[in-house]
């Protein structure tokens, strides 16, 4: 009868001192066993499910929004997030007010408020519901242009023209302020009343109205002969 003994000066032989290999060997696989054990069941888990996301909230309702622009009344049905600017070219059909950079700050879109200047794409159109509003089509009366108008024909005070609508707006509302007095920041005195229009400032308060096409010159020249009467005709 054989029995299973380890011959001697084999590696498996223990000693006094030293467990066999073959222990060693298992007492090591039983270790990396117990130590893995912990993440099997964090592995078989499935990714958690998404948070569901927040219910969409469906958009405002269309509102009736009446604009009074260059004479007329406009009832528009208007989501109250349209802008003054898309509220005048893509409900009402008035294109002459241009968008620009649509962030304010090329000035194209220019418009009157109550005789005051506004950038149209900053501003929301239910904010001026019933307002009066002037836009570059309605500086003309009776088919004959303003002074303003012809001042910029007159002394070529655009090229491509894009800009054009924006500038003659905010050149009507500038001399309407410098004639109430109001001052700019290059006003000698800013708290006393203006006493001249200088090219200068005429430059400050139309730095608001950008031509890339770089017209700046003529266009300082129309407002300044407007200011100072100097328009023929058309």
């Amino acid at each position: 009868m054989s029995t299973n003994r380890v011959p001697p000066g084999s590696d498996d032989e223990p000693t006094p001192n030293q467990p066999s290999r073959r222990r060693f060997l298992q007492s090591a696989a039983a270790v990396a066993a117990v130590g893995a054990a912990p993440h099997l069941p964090a592995q078989a888990q499935t990714q958690p499910a998404a948070p569901a996301s927040a219910e969409t909230r469906a958009p405002e309702p269309p509102r009736p929004v009446t604009l009074n622009v260059n004479g007329r009344a406009y009832t528009l049905q208007l989501e109250p997030r349209v802008t003054l600017l898309d509220a005048l070219r893509e409900y009402a059909g008035l294109m002459g007010t241009k968008k620009g950079c649509d962030r304010g700050q090329c000035g194209a879109c220019t418009v009157m408020v109550d005789g005051r200047r506004i950038n149209s794409c900053l501003t929301l159109a239910v904010m001026h519901d019933g307002e009066t509003i002037t836009t570059v089509e309605g500086l003309a009366s009776n088919g004959v242009l303003s002074p303003m108008q012809r001042a910029f024909i007159e002394h070529d005070a655009f090229q491509c023209g894009y800009c054009t609508p924006g500038q003659l707006c905010s050149a009507t509302a500038l001399l309407s302020e410098f004639g109430n007095g109001t001052a700019s920041t290059v006003t000698a005195d800013v708290r006393s009343r203006p006493t001249q229009l200088s090219d200068d400032e005429i430059r400050e308060r139309m730095s608001g109205n950008i031509c890339r096409c770089g017209a700046y010159a003529n266009i300082v020249a129309a407002v300044r002969a407007v200011h100072d009467g100097n328009t023929g005709n058309a």
